[in-house]
């Protein structure tokens, strides 16, 4: 460790000198011109990386808010007698490549350096130093930025926050220890980069010496700012226009259904009691949405393999809320596990006679591809055909979309959503789960359950007895061949261990993984050794690993 330490010093030594005699090289080319009197910059980077943080830090006010938005946000200050443009466009979550990212998301991306016109001095990429940065993390940011053409990263400054946790530490040393994947981002940029401290706001030299290196990357384009190809941005606002039109006609659309069906329930009182249950992919936020509807923290966060059943007293109706276990969001029905297709079918016949609504769970912060409305529909099929019909689309985390309309964003995706929720009779809601206080959501999300009944004769949804008696009755053949084999191995062991009495056990042990890729090997041995010892990315060649274990020295191979 300590001589990948000196050699790591050292590098962060030439990595000095080398930045001071470019930025030298720059300046000598530019003495004689004075600074420029405008500046426009763009802040991209992932979710929580510290944009809105930089932005207040450059203009030294409280102009950006803290919390996430789903559209650019401009502001705009004097400093250091210079005017200054500041563009914040919405993040990216950082393990999500720009395949997974909403449409939305990357439509304001290209729309960023299009609000301070002509064009972006340059664009500050926000990293954080307090955080590893890994190679998936590289590839994530490099395919966001990308959307913005080749010619972005000659205007593009690395900018890493939270410059305090570095302490004595140089931002270099910061750099070479991180290895191969931000040494490539770093010269990627042309090896422009700043370190901010955002805690020390005070500290008035750190921004004016950030506003110096983006005049030095001007200078480095022929005092040339960033502009975006014209038909790239064209093409994506007449795209955004034509789904603006369409999300206006859907909500046109869906007033008239709504109105439809209240005039139909008028007179009649709403039910005194709703059953639902939530289903959907791993991760999609049934959990967040189940403790949104009670009100409280009733469902645990954290994955089950069983149905969790909980009730409760929402807006004078009694509630019983039933989460299936979640599938894997790219794993077709005939690839998930026999328990969690047998829990898809009990689940319906835990609130018996049965659901009034399934609610289906997606998260409008991710892009909603046509292999997981296949995987979804391979789920939901299980049930039978009968279940479209009492089935809503219940999109999570809808703080992610600001001031975009529901509307917008489904007509932004694309054809595999619009297909899910034609198949659903066009029954969607949205639920902000980081507003509970916001009690008219559930209310209105309660009357559309009730609006699902009427639509289906006043009747709930019940499985076909026979499908569910069959997978019953094999169900418990499982689990007695289940308790069967577990009586088997008891015995084994107790006869292997009695062989053993006397004996101590063995000072080493010797152990090779082996599997299929994805499999967990790699998490496997960082269990065994107790700590990260194995790389979770995948390797060509075998891997050695040693510890100390349990009064024990273990070897681990993987291969």
């Amino acid at each position: 460790m300590k001589e990948r330490r000196r050699a790591e010093e050292e590098r962060a030594r030439e990595r000095m000198k080398r930045m001071k005699k470019q930025r030298d090289d720059i300046r000598s080319q530019m003495s004689d011109a004075r600074h420029l009197s405008e500046l426009r910059i763009v802040l991209m980077g992932y979710k929580l990386g510290g944009k809105s943080s930089v932005g207040n830090s450059i203009l030294g006010r409280e102009e950006f808010e803290l919390k996430t938005s789903a559209q650019c946000v401009r502001r705009h200050g004097e400093v250091a007698d210079r005017h200054i443009t500041v563009i914040e466009a919405p993040g990216w979550w950082r393990n999500y490549t720009v395949e997974d990212s909403p449409e939305l998301l990357k439509q304001e991306i290209l729309l960023s350096v299009s609000l301070c016109p002509p064009g972006p001095h340059a664009v500050l990429l926000i990293i954080r130093v307090d955080t590893r940065f890994k190679e998936t993390e590289r590839e994530v940011l490099q395919g966001h930025l990308d959307l913005l053409g080749e010619r972005v990263w000659s205007h593009t400054i690395v900018l890493f926050t939270c410059g305090d946790s570095l302490s004595d530490t140089s931002i270099e040393q910061h750099i070479e220890s991180e290895g191969q994947n931000l040494q490539w981002l770093v010269e990627k940029c042309g090896n422009r980069y700043h370190v901010l401290n955002n805690q020390n706001r005070s500290d008035h030299t750190q921004i004016k010496e950030l506003l110096e290196k983006i005049e030095e990357t001007v200078a480095q384009n022929n005092d040339c700012h960033f502009e975006i190809d014209r038909k790239i941005l064209q093409e994506m606002k007449e795209r955004r226009r034509a789904e603006e039109e369409r999300a206006k006609e859907r909500m046109k659309r869906m007033k008239k259904q709504k109105d439809n069906i209240r005039s139909q329930m008028s007179g009649t009182q709403h039910l005194s009691e709703l059953r639902i249950v939530l289903m959907g992919y791993r991760r999609a936020g049934k959990s967040s949405a189940g403790n949104s509807i009670l009100g409280r923290e009733e469902f645990d966060l954290k994955t089950s393999a069983q149905c969790v059943r909980r009730h409760g007293e929402v807006a004078d109706r009694h509630i019983t809320v039933i989460e299936a276990p979640g599938w894997m969001i790219n794993y077709t029905v005939e690839e998930s596990p026999e328990l969690l297709k047998q829990e898809i079918l009990l689940s319906v016949s835990l609130c018996p006679p049965g659901p009034h609504a399934v609610l289906l769970i997606i998260r409008v912060d991710t892009r909603f591809k046509e292999t997981e409305r296949e995987v979804l529909q391979g789920h939901l099929d299980l049930l039978g055909e009968r279940v479209w019909s009492h089935t809503i689309v219940l999109f999570t985390r809808g703080d992610s979309l600001s001031d975009t309309s529901i509307e917008q964003h489904i007509e932004s995706e694309g054809q595999g959503l619009r297909r899910l929720l034609d198949k659903c009779g066009n029954r969607y809601h949205v639920l902000n789960n980081q507003n509970r206080s916001d009690h008219t959501q559930i209310k209105q999300l309660l009357e559309k359950i009730e609006e699902t009944v009427a639509q289906n004769n006043r009747c709930h949804f019940e499985i076909d007895r026979k499908i569910l008696q069959k997978m019953k009755e094999r169900r418990r053949a499982e689990e007695e061949r289940a308790k069967e084999r577990m009586k088997r191995m008891k015995k084994q062991k107790d006869n292997i261990r009695s062989q053993m009495s006397g004996t101590q056990h063995l000072s080493e042990l010797r152990i090779v993984l082996m599997g299929y890729r994805a499999a967990g090997k790699s998490s496997a041995g960082n269990s065994i050794l107790g700590r990260e010892e194995f790389d979770l990315k995948t390797s060509a060649q075998c891997v050695r690993r040693h510890g100390e274990v349990a009064d024990r020295h273990i070897t681990v191979i993987e291969a």
